[in-house]
């Protein structure tokens, strides 16, 4: 079965599944030494990997250019090669980093700076165009956002970019570039633990995909966290930002949301589904416009995650299920 959705008002198909490639960039950090990546990475394996998903029929390929500070960029654009046509790359900008030392030195929100990333990024993936471009600066000012839309606008006139979309989980910040007729989608964060209601609704009223990043809630949603289970130095897990929840003090995962997850676990498993199935097949069933971006670092991860379109979304009585057993 083909399983696809649309970008929003773009017209652009895609897998209803997109593979997230900020793990495979493999370790960087801020300038205070805090991990931003998921630990050590094997190129070779993101390869392999990358290559079975394109097999199992994912077209969508979300990076950044600072995943990696650049090399999660270089390896989707290696390993798509002469496929590219086949995909839809999606990735973001706004953040400065020094691949040298794989160190990021804060964010830059200038019309500038944008065309200058995206000349960096186009060179990175081996391609001539992006296909989704994201800002990737959750919190930048509305004021300057909407020029940088505008600028996104020029960018499609030129063809350097085919539509645009704001990282974001602020719905009022999302509808600034919702704005721009090119806007696509917008990313956020969203999964079984974590709704976002707001922003669907954002979604709906103006016509745009729902990229879901954290759709697995940072690796809770695939069983693999018991408590105390304790993680690399190079993962964002091991000494998680404000942000990043789940994850407590770095001790591991939380036993609060564990709990959680083990009281889905018997309706997210149902119909032959993984732990991990089940909870993107609660994406597609919370909205037509969803499309889940898990992470992977391996060909096995590759695997399970594609094995997700073929059982498709949760039923209307397993989506109430799942609501009846959060208590939402």
């Amino acid at each position: 079965m083909e399983f696809t959705r649309t970008l929003g008002r773009s017209g652009i198909q895609v897998s209803a599944l997109g593979f997230g490639c900020w793990a495979i960039g493999g370790e960087w950090q801020d300038g205070a030494g805090q991990p931003l990546g998921w630990g050590k990475v094997d190129d070779e394996e993101s390869v392999r990997a990358i290559h079975r998903a394109l097999d199992l029929g994912v077209t969508f390929f979300d990076t950044a250019d600072v995943y990696g500070t650049g090399h999660s960029e270089l390896i989707l654009g290696g390993a798509l090669g002469s496929r590219r046509d086949e995909v839809v790359v999606a990735t973001k900008w706004g953040n400065v980093f020094d691949p040298d030392t794989r160190t990021t030195s804060g964010t830059d929100d200038s019309p500038e700076h944008l065309r200058r990333a995206l000349t960096a990024s186009l060179r990175r993936l081996g391609t001539d165009h992006v296909d989704l471009y994201q800002l990737h600066i959750a919190d930048a000012d509305p004021e300057r956002a909407a020029r940088l839309r505008d600028a996104c606008e020029e960018l499609v006139g030129e063809g350097l970019i085919r539509a645009y979309a704001w990282s974001t989980d602020d719905p009022a910040r999302a509808a600034v570039f919702a704005e721009g007729p090119h806007c696509a989608a917008v990313q956020h964060a969203l999964n079984v633990l974590q709704d976002a209601p707001e922003m669907l609704l954002l979604c709906e009223q103006a016509n745009l995909a729902s990229v879901n990043r954290s759709p697995l809630a940072m690796g809770l949603l695939t069983g693999k966290h018991a408590g105390g289970r304790s993680l690399e130095s190079g993962d964002i897990r091991s000494r998680p930002p404000a942000w990043l929840q789940g994850f407590g003090d770095g001790s591991g995962a939380d036993p609060a949301w564990l709990a959680r997850v083990d009281a889905l676990r018997d309706v997210l498993t149902g119909g032959g589904r993984t732990l991990t199935q089940g909870a993107l097949a609660w994406l597609w069933a919370r909205s037509p416009r969803t499309v889940p971006i898990p992470g992977f670092r391996s060909v096995a991860q590759a695997e399970e995650n594609a094995g997700a379109l073929e059982k498709g979304p949760l039923s209307a009585a397993e989506l109430a299920e799942v609501e009846r057993v959060l208590k939402r």
